[in-house]
């Protein structure tokens, strides 16, 4: 498998067909694929500021998604090709989140590190109700979530 640069546009059509819970981000950083030995795509990861504001500081990159359509090892390939281009880019951090029930495997083999678990959030169609009529409530919603992160040595 090679890694290939994807654009936003093509990553979210990936992501549209195969992600098994989430839409495609509305933005990102840069996005990277995947390709099998016969060129088809495999797999693919969207980068951008980190949702979190807090830890929106400049140096800190979120892997916001990444998908795959089953290709074994494809997604901490994916995570280790994001950390690399990151470092590249001068991020110091690199974030992402899982649902509680996921194992965080491809994390791990791309050297992620588990920092905490989160409980379930309010949808943001909940967060008010002048903003509901407006907001689309699909999304993971009120699932719990770990967030992972890998970072430079210091």
């Amino acid at each position: 498998m090679t890694i290939v640069p994807v654009t936003f546009r093509q990553a979210c059509d990936f992501v549209r067909k195969f992600h098994r819970h989430n839409k495609p981000p509305r933005g990102h950083k840069f996005s990277i694929g995947l390709v099998d030995d016969s060129g088809q795509l495999v797999g693919v990861a969207m980068a951008g500021r980190p949702i979190a504001r807090h830890l929106d500081d400049g140096i800190t990159i979120e892997v916001n998604r990444t998908c795959t359509d089953g290709t074994a090892n494809a997604n901490s390939m994916l995570y280790g090709a994001v950390w690399r281009a990151a470092r590249a880019m001068g991020y110091q951090r690199c974030i992402t989140y899982t649902q509680h029930d996921e194992s965080g495997a491809s994390l791990r083999a791309a050297g992620f590190l588990h920092l905490k678990s989160l409980p379930p959030r309010k949808s943001w169609a909940e967060s008010s109700v002048k903003m509901a009529q407006c907001r689309d409530p699909s999304g993971p919603g009120a699932v719990a979530r770990e967030l992972w992160e890998i970072a430079r040595k210091k």
